[in-house]
């Protein structure tokens, strides 16, 4: 990975983001769409646009150089134009923490993979920029604008990855899939109507989102396949806890609980942790339960790494 062509990157499709969002008066991350559209089309009325874009194309990036000028692009956006909090992307360090599980967990060099709430792809890509398995990846998402964005750039880093626009807490026709992954918004489902459908709903107030979609996401998933969540850390302490426990006792094991360092997280509310899950009627083996303090310590990265590949071994999982 060459960080001089990513920075050089980053600066040509700044300097494309504004020039298009000055003539259009659009927020930024219309532009943004915009700018992948121009240059995919080799077409744009600004002439300042059009020889960046040929520049960008002489840079030819890999994918992983393309995710991390788009990455430093969204940082820089949200500095002005801030989304909401669970729009923002899933950082690296729990991407890399998702993808490793991922491999590890899962036989075979074909692995297909729902993701619930895509946001803007950067989980997605930077699961298939660094599996070790070949990806079949499906994202849903329900916001217009982030399903443009994050088609738009899988299109310019010319990623074999689908998404498509719906509620997932409502019924979907997919299929289903081996691992289902999701980024968990943290908040209340507002439809009480749909919430009712789940066995995880709250008779006395809204229901919390992150339950109703990971009771959804198991019906996505294959008999014996993983779901792979990052949701509050409070998940089985909540007031609603014991709705989520009683139907995760009914329906899928606990794997894996993995928590993660809270200076992750910006406000100290939205900190989460990784709860895998699979979808089997009884707990066969003592879960794996790991507290990772820094994930930018190379040492204790490893020492998880080794600690999972050891209980996985001993369980014969």
């Amino acid at each position: 990975m060459n960080f001089e062509k990513i920075e050089e990157a980053y600066d040509l499709l700044l300097e494309n983001v504004q020039t298009i969002q000055n003539a259009l008066g659009t927020n930024i991350y219309d532009a943004m769409i915009e700018q992948n559209v121009a240059y995919l089309a080799d077409q744009a009325e600004q002439e300042v646009v059009l020889t960046n874009n040929k520049k960008l194309k002489n840079l030819n990036l890999t994918a992983e150089e393309w995710r991390r000028a788009f990455q430093f692009l969204f940082i820089k956006a949200n500095q002005t134009e801030p989304l909401q909090y669970n729009h923002q992307f899933t950082p690296d360090s729990i991407g890399f923490l998702v993808t490793f599980l991922l491999d590890e967990l899962v036989q075979g060099d074909l692995v297909s993979v729902l993701e619930i709430g895509s946001g803007t792809g950067n989980l997605a890509q930077t699961i298939l920029n660094h599996s070790q398995k070949k990806i079949d990846y499906l994202g849903i998402e329900v916001d217009d604008l982030l399903i443009d964005l994050s088609a738009s750039m899988a299109d310019v880093m010319h990623s074999a990855i689908s998404f498509a626009q719906g509620d997932a807490a409502r019924p979907q026709i997919l299929k289903e899939s081996q691992v289902v992954i999701s980024d968990l918004p943290i908040g209340y489902y507002p439809d009480d109507a749909v919430a009712k459908r789940y066995q995880v709903a709250s008779s006395t107030e809204h229901t919390y989102a992150h339950h109703l979609l990971m009771e959804q996401a198991l019906k996505y998933l294959e008999q014996d396949g993983y779901a792979i969540f990052l949701a509050p850390n409070d998940l089985l302490t909540s007031p609603q806890s014991d709705l989520l426990k009683t139907w995760i006792k009914d329906h899928a094991s606990l794997v894996a609980m993995v928590t993660l360092p809270t200076n992750l997280f910006g406000n100290q509310q939205m900190a989460k942790s990784i709860f895998v899950l699979q979808k089997k009627m009884q707990q066969t083996s003592q879960a794996f339960v790991y507290p990772l303090q820094d994930l930018q310590n190379v040492e204790a990265m490893h020492d998880f790494a080794d600690s999972f590949k050891k209980w996985k071994a001993e369980h014969a999982i």
